[in-house]
């Protein structure tokens, strides 16, 4: 098939992650896909921030700068109408961004299908996070592309349900979570020599990867060093980001420096041999919609997970099978099951055993991810009766 693969990502993160390895198993199946978005991310550096457009949500006025976002739209569509005009695709997929209706309109000029891949409800998550000013304005263009959309993609259960309190039929609604590269984690060495490259042969290594930010909770592991007083433990932290400075604070503060590995941003080729390393891997907290892209990378490389008792971690996880969950309200919960995992080197075998199996049993890989896009944009093209416009 022909796809047409519409984003507004200018930052090279965990999103463009999804976008790239998504893209790449499409390919690799035999399907054209053509990419519309900003062209710069492709050239930056892993880690990099949006440049000019992170400079410019800094300095203006929110609202000034919610009304270019929606201004975007207007160039990015007729962008995307060329595009369709040019490869005559079979459906648009579109990452779903706020104040960003150009897929909807392309869609409704052309007939074509559009997929949108929901990652996270921004409305909510920005008057949460980073607060919206022209709330009224966002809050329609999130419902107004959620409920145009031919089929909507959330990547767990839970933030299905914002979908479908938003209007959206559940039939309309499928999820697909993200998922792993076999090949790029299939390389990865074993523990013993992971842990002998960073100098950590002999110690019990607690693991941490992503953008390191407030909210994560790693000062409670840095504090269950602390509380331990056991040389034998280190904690890896593979990723930077504004938290970083205070956690290392807190680690000298507490006396655990010397416990304690940041090792900055790291190319997405040599994650998987800093995750390899680990004894235990740490999802210290997650919002509650989410589908952490690290999670994955835990699975694939087998380790034993400590991860919050939520709902959307439970679309993956199960409590002592797969994984050690503990309650996120309870701030004495995850030191036990560090305790415990750290403790056990059986339970850490058997657990890693069953994580690495569970992304086979739940098929969480990107291979079966754009086989699934594929059976459902087929059923849908089929069953699409709507007029298409003259493409040509």
């Amino acid at each position: 098939m022909k796809i047409l693969y519409h984003h507004r990502i200018r930052s090279k993160d965990g999103q463009y992650v999804h976008v790239e390895e998504l893209v790449h198993a499409l390919r690799a199946a035999g399907h054209e896909v053509v990419i519309v978005g900003p062209a710069r991310v492709e050239a930056a550096r892993f880690g990099a921030d949006a440049g000019i457009v992170a400079a410019l949500k800094r300095a203006l006025p929110r609202a000034l700068y919610e009304l270019l976002e929606l201004c975007y739209s207007i160039p990015a569509f007729f962008r995307l109408v060329r595009a369709v005009r040019r490869v005559r695709p079979d459906f648009i997929y579109e990452r779903y961004n706020l104040l960003f209706p150009a897929g909807i309109w392309a869609k409704r000029l052309t007939g074509l299908p559009l997929f949108l891949e929901v990652n996270a409800p921004l409305f909510a998550e920005r008057s949460r996070f980073g607060g919206i000013s022209l709330r009224r304005l966002a809050r329609w263009s999130e419902r107004y592309v959620w409920r145009g959309a031919d089929q909507v993609l959330v990547v767990t259960g839970v933030l299905g349900g914002y979908v479908r309190d938003a209007g959206v039929p559940a039939e309309r609604i499928h999820v697909i979570p993200n998922g792993i590269n076999r090949e790029r984690f299939g390389a990865a060495p074993s523990p013993e020599q992971a842990r002998a490259a960073l100098g950590l042969k002999g110690r019990c290594v607690l693991g941490f990867v992503g953008f390191i930010r407030e909210w994560h909770g790693l000062e409670r592991v840095i504090e269950f060093l602390a509380a331990e007083r056991d040389e034998r433990l280190h904690l890896v932290m593979v990723g930077d980001g504004p938290a970083r400075a205070g956690l290392e604070k807190l680690a000298e503060r507490l006396d655990v420096s010397r416990q304690v590995s940041f090792t900055g941003i790291v190319d997405r080729e040599r994650v998987a041999s800093y995750i390899a390393a680990f004894d235990v891997a740490l999802q210290p907290a997650v919002v509650e919609y989410a589908s952490p892209l690290k999670l994955f990378e835990y699975l694939a490389l087998g380790k034993a997970i400590v991860a919050p008792d939520s709902a959307n971690i439970r679309e993956v996880l199960t409590h002592d099978e797969n994984a050690l969950l503990f309650d996120p309200r309870d701030t004495n919960a995850q030191r036990e099951a560090l305790r415990r995992l750290c403790a056990d080197a059986a339970l850490r075998e058997r657990l890693g055993r069953a994580a690495a199996a569970t992304v086979e049993r739940l098929g969480l890989t990107w291979e079966h991810n754009a086989e699934r896009v594929i059976r459902l944009a087929r059923a849908t093209c089929a069953t699409d009766d709507a007029p298409v416009v003259e493409r040509g």
